[in-house]
């Protein structure tokens, strides 16, 4: 039992079923399927949560019905082609000792992919559009409607026979069944519509018919968003009437009765709405957003229930999670991104290994940013995540070498610590006092702090693995010829490029890394600020002006601003800088500065826009690459991160993963 944590390594029952901890790591959607199907890489990816000492592990969605399709990777689980699947990842996870459930699920109109690229094809309540994938669903009949509450029971019992522990019907995020609830999307006039009585007929007969079917010994559980924060979304109160009917659903007496087996075991919930981009924000919310923000929401459920209650919502931390359950606004804790980040986080926090866990920073890059990519996901920090039949176990060297690590940034920090960790003899040197590369330089950004977890949590790493570390430290010919190294990881990473514009009348013109390193004191006067990729630097420098009260003007040669970061975080931030007044300019490269005029040539014809009244322009523009220029000898050199190609931390960590994987197995 863990001396800092003792309420979320307290036991808990849901229904017959008792869960070793309070901690959950949530479904969520990999795009690790095998064709629609759970094979190997899904099965590893839940066994190492499972091993890492996680309470209670819910499996992505799975599909009850045909039109439940809403990508092009989704489980289905409408035939017992599915069965193996579940019986090998319930074997897997119970293999050490976790407890597993699935959640049967069907989208309504909120679908984001067509057969083939073509447009999606969506069935909902009644035929409103939807904002956000701007999709005008087909209304269901009632023979449809009967069809898939049936599709929800025959998956659950196909699922649970297979050997998976419980199931979760899911009602958030303005998926089918709140649909039905919902006044503003369901506009029906039949027995399923109209009144409040007939808008939940659809989720009560859908929960009656999964206990009915899957029996009193199996976990039945709903997920359901505590409000959808979300323009003419369901609201709290609204969403709460709901969860008191549902909590007194018994079978064997209808609807509501009192007599028979209780129909759900637990709540779990989270917030937000997936039909726009301001509701979409909150199913994954992104480091913007307060840990622990949605307890709020589970607090008030647990007043008007006596079952288990679970909640999502940026729990990274096992303090933040023994706080909101020790406090009663949870029983159990949601920390489905904590442990793609750090699948073993459970298990640290259980012996009060803080200082080991690599907390997730909430960027949403290679989680949520992945899947909505249509690629596996993982962790910029970890990404063994999602890859594990092919990076883990860590190999083990069979003879000892001396690896030389040039660069103390993502790249150089995950190499260094992978080799070490294989055993191997290595030195890196970083020739600034500090460690983390331009990833000190991302934190400066508003609401961007977090991300300097990731410097902190690699450096750590790399110190655990036995890593002879040597800051202030240029890498010379004399110290190359001295250590002899057998293998060279060059990670020397990138320095910012100006791009080349006319500069006239002494204008002030400085670089972004210059900007935010040096906290330079800028004239009175607008800013302008250019972009060349649309990622977080010219958004977040702009933002920051913003909310200092200078006038900015933000100019991307990208389609939007922060075009290239993922688009839950995107809303928050673009948001953020519309209510601080920057303006913008889409489609756009800088060409020019005059004394008080930047000129911009727009990327898509020969307009040319002019902004006035400048009196300092930021660029942010294309880094450039830096390679020491040294005679390695021997030794058998890789080059990785950005002293390869300029890209983001996720592709330096994984270089560096790779590359010290690499010579790990070299003869």
């Amino acid at each position: 039992m863990s001396s800092l944590f003792p309420h979320l390594f307290d036991p808990i029952t849901l229904g017959r079923r008792t869960i070793r901890n309070r901690i959950v790591s949530s479904g969520h959607d990999t795009v690790l399927d095998d064709h629609g199907m759970i094979g190997d890489d899904l099965v590893a990816y839940h066994e190492a949560r499972a091993e890492g000492g996680c309470g209670l592990i819910v499996l992505q969605v799975s599909g009850v019905h045909e039109t439940a399709r809403y990508t092009n990777h989704v489980l289905m689980a409408t035939d017992d082609s599915s069965v193996p699947g579940y019986r090998a990842v319930a074997d897997a996870v119970h293999r050490h000792g976790a407890t597993i459930f699935a959640q049967l699920f069907h989208p309504g109109r909120e679908v984001m992919d067509g057969e083939r690229g073509m447009a999606p094809r969506a069935v909902a309540p009644s035929d409103e559009a939807q904002e956000r994938f701007k999709v005008v669903p087909e209304a269901l009949s009632t023979t449809a409607i009967k069809e898939i509450i049936a599709g929800y029971a025959s998956a659950a019992k196909r699922i649970t026979d297979s050997g998976i522990d419980g199931v979760e019907i899911v009602a958030s995020h303005g998926y089918l069944p709140i649909q039905f609830f919902s006044p503003r999307v369901n506009t029906r006039t039949d027995e399923y519509g109209g009144s409040p009585v007939n808008r939940r007929r659809f989720l009560a007969e859908v929960v009656a018919g999964v206990r009915e079917a899957v029996g009193p010994d199996v976990v039945v559980g709903l997920r359901i968003s505590g409000e959808e924060k979300t323009e003419d979304g369901l609201v709290a109160t609204e969403v709460l009437e709901l969860i008191e009917y549902l909590d007194g659903m018994k079978t064997g007496s209808g609807t509501g009765g009192a007599d028979g087996v209780d129909c759900l075991d637990y709540f779990s919930i989270t917030a937000g709405d997936s039909s726009t981009l301001q509701g979409a924000a909150h199913i994954a919310p992104s480091m913007q957003i307060d840990p622990a923000y949605a307890a709020n929401l589970s607090e008030q459920v647990k007043k008007i229930t006596d079952r288990p209650v679970m909640v999502a919502g940026r729990i990274n931390q096992p303090h933040e999670a023994e706080k909101a359950v020790a406090e009663g606004r949870t029983d159990m804790a949601i920390m489905t991104r904590a442990m793609i980040s750090d699948p073993a986080m459970a298990g640290k926090a259980q012996r009060d290994a803080v200082d080991e866990i690599r907390a997730c920073i909430g960027c949403n890059q290679a989680c949520i940013g992945h899947f909505q990519q249509g690629v596996p996901i993982s962790c910029i920090q970890y990404p063994e995540s999602g890859r594990e039949l092919a990076f883990l176990p860590r190999p083990t060297v069979r003879t000892r070498r001396r690896v030389l690590v040039i660069g103390g940034g993502p790249a150089g920090l995950k190499a260094a610590a992978v080799a070490a960790e294989a055993g191997d003899d290595v030195v890196l040197c970083e020739r600034e006092p500090h460690l983390g590369g331009a990833v000190l330089l991302a934190q400066e950004l508003p609401y961007r702090a977090e991300f300097g977890g990731a410097a902190t949590n690699l450096s750590a790493e790399a110190q655990r693995a036995g890593v002879d570390i040597r800051t202030s430290t240029p890498v010379t010919q004399a110290l190359v010829d001295g250590l002899s190294a057998d293998h060279v990881i060059v990670a020397s990473g990138a320095i910012q490029r100006m791009p080349d514009i006319e500069i006239a009348d002494e204008a002030l013109v400085i670089g972004a890394r210059d900007y935010l390193s040096s906290r330079a004191t800028l004239p009175a006067g607008r800013v302008l600020v250019t972009d060349w990729k649309g990622d977080w630097i010219g958004l977040g420098v702009a933002l920051r002006l913003a909310e200092a009260r200078v006038p900015v003007t933000l100019a991307t040669a990208a389609n939007f601003a922060g075009a290239a970061i993922q688009q839950y975080t995107r809303t928050l931030l673009v948001a953020q800088a519309l209510r601080a007044g920057v303006d913008f300019v889409n489609d756009a490269r800088l060409v020019g500065v005059d004394g008080e005029t930047g000129y911009l040539q727009s990327t898509l014809c020969e307009i040319v826009h002019e902004v006035d009244g400048v009196a300092a322009t930021i660029v942010s523009g294309a880094p450039k690459s830096v390679v020491p220029d040294l005679d390695f000898g021997a030794a058998i050199v890789r080059v990785i991160g950005d002293a390869l190609a300029p890209r983001t931390v996720e592709e330096a960590v994984f270089e560096g993963l790779q590359s010290a994987s690499s010579v790990a197995t070299a003869s």
